[in-house]
């Protein structure tokens, strides 16, 4: 679930997708080395389309789930995300305060994306708050991961609430968290930078995709990397 343009490509025609002739973004090239990809425009429930008929749950079947600069969430989205963590759900969601990539879309247009993340009420429930120092420097910085690199442009800051989840800890300069609730698993990222451009931008491909696969195979596979850097205490 994004409104990130790393699914389609920004200003293709709708007779390019039904002919299958659509440019992939790089981004899709890249999860899909990975894993099966499937579109979520609803997190909660959908009613049947008659009485009889059971509701369908977007969330069944699907062990991972990245959400990544959302349009924003619903309050029954926020309660399914909610349960479907505690039930052992492993959730990438990616909030930036501040995009820095470039979309030749004017400000109002609905395919451009969220400039600015509003912040779902679950985060804080979950133990964990996103701020952002409007007087910090616009640069790209490469920051380091157990499983690879990522990178950061105007990230925001994760402060957490140890009375609500002691399990939180943080790591590159408070703009990735990492929590257990119950069951599932929560990563946080306030940064966008990894998945919406190659600063630079790299020409090699493998380079390219290379910090995305590292920040999504780290909120998946949670027992396998670790926060260098991690600051573990309050």
């Amino acid at each position: 679930m994004t409104s990130l343009p790393i699914y389609w490509e920004l200003g293709q025609g709708l007779e390019e997708f039904a002919r299958g002739e659509a440019d992939l973004p790089w981004q899709r090239t890249a999860m899909s080395q990975c894993y099966s990809i499937v579109a979520l425009d609803t997190l909660s429930p959908v009613a049947g389309l008659s009485p009889d008929d059971p509701d369908t749950d977007p969330l069944e079947g699907i062990e991972h789930l990245a959400i990544i600069q959302p349009r924003g969430l619903s309050p029954s989205d926020n309660v399914a995300l909610d349960n479907w963590v505690r039930a052992g759900g492993r959730l990438l969601l990616v909030l930036d305060p501040m995009l820095t990539g470039e979309y030749e879309l004017p400000l109002g247009d609905p395919r451009r994306p969220v400039d600015s993340a509003a912040i779902p009420p679950v985060v804080k429930r979950w133990g964990m708050e996103i701020s952002f120092d409007e007087q910090q420097e616009l640069a790209l910085k490469e920051a380091r991961l157990d499983l690879g690199h990522l990178w950061l442009s105007l990230p925001g800051r994760i402060a957490r609430d140890q009375t609500l989840n002691p399990t939180c800890r943080l790591a590159i300069e408070d703009a990735i968290a990492r929590c257990r609730v119950e069951k599932g698993w929560v990563t946080l990222l306030a940064d966008a930078a990894s998945f919406e451009h190659a600063p630079g931008d790299v020409e090699n491909s493998m380079a390219r995709e290379l910090p995305l696969i590292a920040v999504m195979q780290f909120a998946f596979e949670p027992e396998t990397g670790t926060l260098k850097g991690e600051n573990a205490t309050p």
